[in-house]
């Protein structure tokens, strides 16, 4: 008998069950965490860019009375990193520093005044070295290299070279070609909970610490590297995050520092950044030059992608080998490109790290990408959106660098973003000064493979009923604000037919919560979401064979619906869910449950770097943006945008448009203010009064448009939503302003004096673009 399950709660609007915590001031930040004794922890950070570390004295910090332990570099010299196979990263500077605020010493003393007056009383000498700041300069055989392990002597941290066809022969039979260059400044997260981190080493001898963390798995290995302690004799909780977007994605040096000081003093520390510090932090996008020539034939069929990418890394490696992958291969998608070629270098300079950011190593690319389909287009009179109909990947597909192609809803995506937009009636025919324009994006929903080479589960989820009737479902799946929480709530909630009250979520204490790698790579729908429906399963199985030991009926006839089981062939047999719960627990104990995500089928090409960018499904985007461009002043207003995602399935749409409206503030910053400038090594206004951030007076009415191509192999249908929606708006904003201006932007941020000297700053003025009907 084949019953089909009715749908519980999935594809409802539902409310994020931690909001009422959060937004009643009842959650629980690492800062509002106070511990009996606890002191307070202070970094003394490098004034200069590249130096020698000549002499190192504290004994005058340490005779301070208040102060209870001072730590240095060479007390904790093993190297960590979020990647095993680029560890470059120390607690503190041993030799040398390599950027201005580079780590030096900790200390822990009783107030913050006392940890301050320490701090200045520390003596450093240091040996200054060259410095290294643009990518230029460390593309060059370096006299000082930052890190010892270098490509050939230079700074180069990781160069990628893949060539997929014959990219020269597919230019030469190309009816149009156009090439560019594009640059883009460093962008910050931007999240409102600076970092904070609690460490305790207790009476056990057990080190327990508290962090906002998207990767608290990572942190635990990091630990105990650092440590030199095993991983069971370390124990990590995470309170709740107050955003994040990438920029806590990394194991730090000041969580390593915070244990080293406690484990010496044997009492809690706390290290708390002001937004100096965290800006000096950093891990947010790379600054990036990006080279990049396309060609269509007399089709209109794409022939050829050729791209470069110089990307700037900072001090560390972090996420920064994955960066330089997807700076490429994640143009490999929504279109059919059949000749494909990539050179990607990433190198270290004397500045605070890049790492990921929302969308990692994708925006950039994609920004130069649909920027230059819009110049071929113009080239040869095609309707943008036309375009991109008859160059679009088609559902299970493979891509030529061989990435599965799963579900995908681009088509419906274009053509529902074009119908909602009124494309057809705007395009080439606003007034001067107003614009509209269109652009694509393509996404993972995490990584196919994992970090650490190892067959263990990429997520896990263990299940809990006693006779409360409560639901515990346990997993390391880190809540962000994302709303992974809920997700595995309605995850849980939908195969056993209950209400969201009876779900306990408890995802954050390593002791307590099976391993999920973290909340990174738009991973946790897909694998925590299949790992929480796989044990739900399980359960459900167990209440269906109770109610047949009640009803007499087999099992397999009952579905789970409104708190009941209902035996379909004779809907008048009920049993309560309470009364299926007392049955299965009687001569047995609470109903216990795992669920795993191991990874897809076997997938991907067998070349190097074939495993990045490869991904179990990805998410589609299509975006139309309409601008007004004052002609005078050249300030760009972004005035609506019509956002179409391919989310597989909306789990729950009110996350997903919330996500999606995230995604493109997130991305209108960058596109028309964003930017971290610096001189010497100095970062310019750390601060959020110099650092512009899209206002809620700047945001622009959102048309959130959810296409659902239900992934066959997402839970419930479901992939990522909280990254790939960011991609498209900034190049759609681009092509905006295209129109209303007649110039084309290739740098980010576009703000009004770059348009402005675009439009009128050329020897001879330029005339605003005549308008001309697109045959």
């Amino acid at each position: 008998m084949q019953i089909t399950q009715p749908t519980n709660i999935i594809g409802k609007p539902v409310p994020l069950i931690d909001g009422l915590k959060k937004t009643t001031g009842e959650g629980i930040y690492t800062d509002d965490i106070k511990l009996p004794g606890m002191l307070v922890g202070k970094i003394l950070r490098s004034p200069v860019p590249h130096a020698r570390i000549v002499k190192l004295e504290t004994s005058e910090a340490e005779a301070l009375p208040g102060v209870h332990a001072i730590v240095i570099g060479k007390e904790a010299p093993n190297t960590f990193g979020v990647l095993p196979i680029s560890e470059d990263e120390t607690a503190m500077a041993v030799d040398k520093v390599i950027y201005i605020g580079d780590c030096v010493a900790g200390v822990a003393a009783d107030d913050e005044e006392i940890a301050l007056q320490a701090l200045s009383l520390i003596k450093v000498e240091y040996e200054e070295l060259p410095e290294y700041r643009k990518i230029e300069d460390s593309l060059k055989p370096a006299a000082e290299p930052i890190h010892p392990e270098t490509v050939n002597g230079t700074n180069i941290h990781k160069e990628v070279d893949q060539n997929f066809g014959d990219v020269e022969a597919a230019r030469a039979g190309s009816a149009y070609v156009r090439e560019a260059e594009f640059e883009f400044d460093g962008v910050t997260h931007a999240f409102t909970e600076p970092h904070c981190v609690i460490a305790h080493y207790d009476a056990d001898d057990r080190m327990t610490v508290w962090s906002a963390q998207q990767v608290p798995h990572y942190l635990h290995r990091a630990l105990a590297k650092v440590l030199d302690v095993p991983m069971h004799r370390i124990r990590v909780i995470r309170p709740m995050v107050g955003g994040a977007f990438g920029g806590k994605s990394d194991p730090f040096p000041h969580e390593m520092i915070a244990a080293l000081l406690s484990r010496k003093c044997r009492r809690p520390v706390k290290i708390l950044f002001d937004r100096e510090e965290v800006f000096i932090t950093n891990h947010g996008r790379h600054p990036t030059r990006t080279q990049i020539a396309m060609g269509i034939d007399e089709k209109g069929k794409l022939t050829f992608l050729d791209l470069k990418a110089r990307i700037d890394g900072g001090a560390w490696g972090s996420f920064g080998v994955v960066s330089t992958y997807y700076n490429g291969v994640l143009c490999m998608g929504p279109y059919i490109i059949p000749n494909f070629r990539y050179s990607g270098k990433r190198v270290y300079t004397n500045k605070p790290p890049s790492g990921a950011m929302r969308g990692h190593g994708a925006v950039n690319s994609r920004f130069a990408m649909e920027v230059l389909i819009d110049e071929l287009c113009e080239a040869a009179k095609l309707d943008p959106c036309d375009f991109r109909l008859q160059n679009l990947l088609p559902p299970n597909s493979k891509t030529i660098n061989e990435f599965r192609i799963t579900s995908n809803g681009t088509k419906e995506c274009i053509e529902r973003a074009r119908q909602a937009s009124g494309w057809d009636k705007k395009f080439r025919k606003l007034p001067p000064g107003r614009g509209i324009g269109v652009a694509c994006g393509f996404y993972i929903s995490g990584s196919a493979h994992r970090i650490h080479f190892n067959e263990l589960p990429q997520s896990t989820v263990h299940l809990k009923i006693d006779m409360d009737g409560g639901i515990t479902a346990h997993c390391m799946a880190a809540e962000i604000g994302q709303g992974s929480d809920t997700m595995l709530a309605q995850c849980v909630a939908e195969p056993l037919g209950v209400n969201l009250d009876r779900i306990r979520i408890f995802s954050s204490d390593s002791d307590a919560d099976p391993i999920d790698l973290g909340s990174y790579s738009s991973r946790v729908t897909f694998m925590a979401g299949n790992a929480a429906r796989e044990a739900a399963l399980k359960i459900r199985e167990k209440l269906a064979n109770a109610a047949q030991k009640i009803t007499g009926y087999p099992a397999e006839g009952f579905v789970l619906q409104n708190e009941e089981l209902i035996y379909t062939p004779d809907p008048r047999v009920r049993v309560t869910f309470m009364q299926a719960l007392e049955k299965a627990l009687a001569n047995n104990g609470a109903l216990i449950a795992k669920g795993k995500y191991m990874g897809p089928p076997p997938i991907g090409g067998k070349f190097k770097g074939a495993r990045a960018g490869l991904s179990p499904t990805y998410s589609f985007q299509c975006y139309i943006a309409e601008v007004t461009v004052d002609l005078e002043t050249c300030e760009t207003r972004v005035e609506k945008v019509w956002a179409a995602h391919d989310c597989g399935k909306a789990l729950n749409p009110l996350a997903v448009a919330g996500q999606i409206e995230g995604c493109i503030h997130m991305g209108l910053g960058q596109a028309l203010m964003e930017e971290m400038p610096y001189n010497r090594g100095n970062i310019l206004g750390p601060n959020f009064l110099d650092y512009r951030t899209l206002t809620p007076m700047q945001m622009p009415e959102v048309d959130v448009i959810i296409v659902e191509s239900d992934d066959p192999e997402g839970p419930f249908g479901a992939k990522e939503a909280g990254e790939g929606p960011l991609l498209p708006i900034l190049p759609a904003v681009a092509n905006a302003i295209y129109d209303a201006t007649g110039v084309r932007m290739r740098s980010l941020p576009m703000t009004a004096d770059k348009i402005w000297k675009e439009m009128y700053g050329k020897r001879e003025l330029r005339k605003i673009r005549p308008r001309a009907v697109v045959a």
